[in-house]
């Protein structure tokens, strides 16, 4: 039999706002997320253990949970997620526009880091993690070619995807001229730059800095290189000179944030 014409629309419509959602998953992650004023909250799958653990999670959300047997965990995860028994479906965070964003606060310099094709979530939820440690204003990936949200992003953040900024802008070398506009200095990270960070910011750390990651193995574009106003090298001992991105993204933020002299 035929479904009514209604019927094959509300499924896909059904179909593409499903497309629009993530799946959080791990005891941490859906916690920040059910604490999260700013998130909105579509379906949480919890078994009775971890239904225990989120008690006061879950009251202050004012969500209703589906509670689940662990072997019959329906969440649509993949296979290897360790979820320890919470899934929470949930729509991306907007957090508005990049000038907005990155004006920054009184109390602190502005500090930005940008991502030029670097697409692990492991690597990005790494990142916001550093990023949030260091006060920084926003991480900033493009909408292609850039790791979206995901659960494995949000695991692997440990609760800084609620908190810490992500943007994800359409055109990274916009981005990058917008943030000069606004007074940023755009530090270029590069193993084969001259300077380090530490001496391109000598006597200009009262300023607002973005640093640009390239993708491990190909590094930065030619054409994000050409914006940048200086490529710049992290200060290592001996002989190891090259850090998994999300590594030399930590090491970079606190490198432009050390005290003059």
């Amino acid at each position: 039999m035929k479904k009514p014409k209604w019927v094959v629309e509300k499924e896909q419509q059904k179909r593409a706002s499903a497309a629009e959602t993530v799946w959080l998953f791990g005891l941490h992650a859906v916690r920040d997320a059910l604490l999260n004023p700013a998130r909105q909250r579509l379906r949480l799958i919890v078994t009775l253990n971890a239904q225990a653990k989120l008690a006061d999670a879950i009251a202050e959300s004012g969500m209703e949970p589906e509670v689940v047997d662990p072997r019959k965990f329906t969440a649509p995860l993949d296979p290897q997620s360790v979820h320890q028994g919470a899934a929470l479906e949930v729509k991306p965070l907007d957090w508005g526009r990049l000038e907005d964003v990155c004006v920054g606060h009184p109390d602190r310099v502005p500090r930005v880091v940008l991502l030029d094709r670097v697409t692990d979530p492991h690597n990005v939820g790494a990142i916001l993690r550093s990023a949030e440690v260091f006060g920084a204003c926003a991480v900033i990936g493009t909408r292609h070619h850039s790791a979206p949200e995901t659960g494995a992003l949000a695991k692997t953040a440990s609760g800084a995807l609620e908190r810490q900024p992500y943007l994800r802008v359409r055109n990274l070398a916009e981005a990058m001229e917008s943030l000069k506009a606004m007074g940023y200095i755009v530090l270029g990270l590069d193993g084969t730059a001259e300077q380090t960070i530490e001496q391109a910011l000598e006597g200009r750390k009262d300023r607002p800095v973005a640093l640009v990651m390239g993708a491990e193995g190909p590094g930065l574009r030619e054409k994000t290189r050409q914006i940048c106003d200086q490529l710049v090298k992290i200060a290592f001992a001996g002989e190891f000179g090259s850090l998994n991105v999300s590594n030399a993204a930590a090491v970079a933020l606190y490198a432009s944030m050390g005290k003059e002299g």
